[in-house]
């Protein structure tokens, strides 16, 4: 019996690692430019500089968070206002319709 030779060349049909790792196909180069202008858009809405990043990154995180939960803080208080300035009118008119409602079923 004779063993196959074991040689680094690469057998039919099967590519190298560097034939691999350089072989992109355009909807990668789509898909990385898409995450990289979400990514972006993320980072703005949290105010995070890019040079930021370079230079303290993990401060610019924190930063980043504590901004997010700022801005959270700030929404939900805004929302909450304008929820019991609503409800003012809608709760009465509500329950007024649900006992007419409840009066009138048989």
């Amino acid at each position: 019996m004779t063993e196959p030779s074991q040689t680094s060349a690469p057998s039919h049909g099967r590519k190298s690692l560097i034939q691999r790792l350089a072989a992109v196909r355009p909807s990668d180069l789509v898909l990385i430019f898409f995450l990289c202008v979400l990514v972006g858009m993320i980072l703005a809405f949290l105010n995070v500089n890019p040079a930021d990043l370079w230079v303290d990154f993990f401060g610019a995180v924190a930063d980043a968070w504590r901004e997010f939960f700022g801005n959270l803080g700030s929404a939900i208080g805004w929302a909450l206002q304008y929820f019991f300035l609503g409800a003012v009118i809608i709760i009465p008119i509500w329950l007024l319709f649900h006992v007419i409602r409840a009066v009138t079923s048989k």
